[in-house]
């Protein structure tokens, strides 16, 4: 009997091994053969002749710039035939961080980066330079500097008495789990217009848990986000699920995002001599009759900033595209239409109108195909939140947050006070976090999603008070004494509000035609990259959609024969849904 199980062990032993084996030979053919299609593609552009052919990118963001990357690398084409315009001063779009030591410095927000689902945006960054570590790429000093600065959240939730939470637990009860696991069975396409809130009406006790404060603090989801867009960050991020309390699974660049990201990407694009048009905005695209989508003119309005007496502000001028010349477009941004206070002043009301979601109404009122913006632009109300940057002389604040939570700077992520008024969350980056910030100064970024509450400590609604009176809510929330309050403002250089009213417009609830794909319908020469398009089982509001959108737009339109890095299909991962189960029951 014995004999007879060694034989029975010893050839399923064999199989096993001859199954990796053979696994292993498969993934070697596999990876010959996408290196031989690489290589033929390679010659295939290498031996490409555009003439005159131009490429004109509208919006100076991550995804334009990353388009433009594509071309330069993956197409061969000339950079000094791409044009960039951006209506604003700077590039970067929703990646900024900018300030100086004696003003502050600002981030409107912060980008969290994760090092598994994130495949497109790594393998694009590992072929531009770092402009800080010659030698290496962006993607390898961001990653070199994550895994030297792990994250693990001590204080992840903070209740109102400034207790830390345990939050090893979900906190879910049965009917939780099982409406959960009923939405990630449903087809996304029956979820038309339905909210978080209309999917959990029958289990409201899912808006009490753990699980609910953590995810939408993170994410920035609202009761009445999306219902497509929480399904689809479930299903993309469960990776994270059996470790959201910790947050271990967030990707930290060196920087804020425009020196880490941004510059190293503009200087690359500078040096294949790319044309950037800052102070000029795109205000119309023409297209050619009749049936199909070809972008013949853009409409400009420039900035004159060398405007004397009497001249105009802004100079009106158009460009005729010529056949073959190809039309990049960023649909929407999320931080359009941003304003800024400081230490005794609140970020005024908006008075201008997101620029690039006017374009995109404009030209989606030309052609049906373009999608349909009004579900995302249309409620303010519903899209903004708030930020804050602190920006102090010396540490003493960043110790009493230190020793508060545990966390060193740039190890805890994100610590929210669940049971704020305005839900209020702060972030503490490793030091220094600009490029330009001093050795003796230090700063903090926070957030709160309820702006028109009125504050715990501070009787004005969130979205009216100065940067002294936001931090002065942030600090009572931890408990400290009125006069060791008095003490740390005396430290504190600046306070800068930033109110962005449409930073939540791509989680609106929508139809499942509201958002164009990225190269629409009988297009020949246009494509649209930005959080507003869609992007089958990809999540918005990450840098990986950018990117992903831009691949997409340059490798369909210069008919470009190599894969893009597929959406990882960890949520039919067998390990990872079993931690993710066994993290449900906690």
């Amino acid at each position: 009997m014995k004999k007879k199980a060694g034989k029975v062990i010893a050839v399923g032993a064999a199989a096993a091994a001859a199954g990796v084996l053979l696994k292993k030979m498969r993934d070697g053919q596999k990876k010959q053969e996408t290196s031989r299609i690489e290589s033929i593609e390679e010659a295939v552009m290498n031996n490409r002749d555009y003439g005159e052919k131009r490429a004109y990118l509208v919006g100076g963001g991550l995804a334009t710039m990353a388009a433009a990357a594509y071309l330069i690398r993956d197409c061969k084409f000339p950079g000094d035939r791409i044009t960039i315009y951006e209506g604003m001063h700077i590039l970067g779009g929703s990646n900024d961080g900018i300030g100086d030591p004696e003003h502050g410095f600002v981030c409107r927000g912060g980008r969290m980066l994760n090092e598994e689902t994130y495949e497109n945006f790594w393998e694009l960054f590992s072929s531009i330079p770092s402009i800080r570590q010659p030698g290496r790429s962006v993607t390898e000093e961001i990653l070199n500097f994550d895994h030297a600065h792990p994250t693990c959240a001590k204080a992840r939730l903070v209740d109102r008495d400034g207790k830390i939470q345990d939050v090893k637990s979900m906190g879910f009860n049965q009917a939780d789990r099982n409406a959960l696991l009923k939405l990630l069975l449903t087809d996304e396409k029956k979820l038309d217009n339905l909210t978080i809130q209309d999917w959990f009406k029958e289990t409201p006790h899912m808006f009490t848990t753990n699980f609910w404060h953590m995810w939408q603090t993170t994410f920035a989801f609202q009761k009445w986000s999306s219902l497509y867009e929480f399904r689809r960050y479930m299903n993309r991020m469960i990776f994270e699920f059996s470790r959201i309390e910790t947050l271990e699974g967030v990707t930290r660049t060196p920087l804020n995002q425009y020196d880490s990201v941004i510059r190293p990407l503009e200087a690359y694009l500078r040096s294949h001599g790319v044309v950037f048009k800052e102070n000029t905005e795109v205000t119309d695209i023409d297209f050619a009759d009749g049936a199909g989508i070809t972008a013949k003119t853009l409409y400009l309005k420039s900035r004159n900033t060398a405007a004397g007496e009497g001249e105009p502000e802004y100079v009106i001028s158009t460009v005729e595209l010529n056949d073959g010349d190809l039309c990049i477009m960023t649909n929407a941004c999320m931080t359009d239409s941003a304003t800024l206070g400081d230490m005794h002043t609140p970020a005024p009301a908006p008075v201008k109108k997101p620029i690039s979601g006017e374009l995109w109404a404009k030209i989606a009122a030309k052609k049906p195909e373009l999608g349909n913006p009004e579900p995302f632009f249309s409620k303010p109300h519903e899209t903004n939140w708030l930020s804050f940057t602190v920006t102090c002389k010396g540490d003493q604040l960043l110790k009493v947050i230190e020793n508060f939570t545990g966390n060193v700077p740039g190890s805890g992520a994100l610590m929210t006070f669940k049971d704020s008024s305005w839900l209020m969350s702060s972030v503490v980056a490793a030091q220094p976090h600009f490029v330009n910030q001093p050795m003796d100064e230090t700063i903090f970024w926070g957030y709160g999603l309820y702006t028109e509450a009125i504050g715990d400590y501070v009787k004005k609604s969130m979205k009216d008070c100065t940067g002294e009176e936001l931090l002065n809510e942030y600090l009572h929330h931890l408990h400290i004494p009125e006069d060791q309050i008095a003490e740390l403002m005396k430290t504190v250089v600046n306070v800068i509000p930033c109110y962005m009213p449409y930073v939540d417009a791509q989680f609106e609830p929508r139809k499942y035609t509201d958002r164009p794909p990225v190269v629409p319908t009988g297009s020949t020469n246009f494509a649209m990259v930005s959080q507003f398009v869609e992007i089958p089982e990809d999540m918005v509001f990450t840098e990986e959609y950018s990117v992903r959108a831009a691949r997409t737009a340059v490798y369909t339109l210069m008919d470009v024969n190599k894969p893009i890095c597929p959406v990882t299909p960890y949520n039919r991962d067998p390990k990872v849904l079993l931690k993710a189960l066994k993290k449900a029951y906690m």
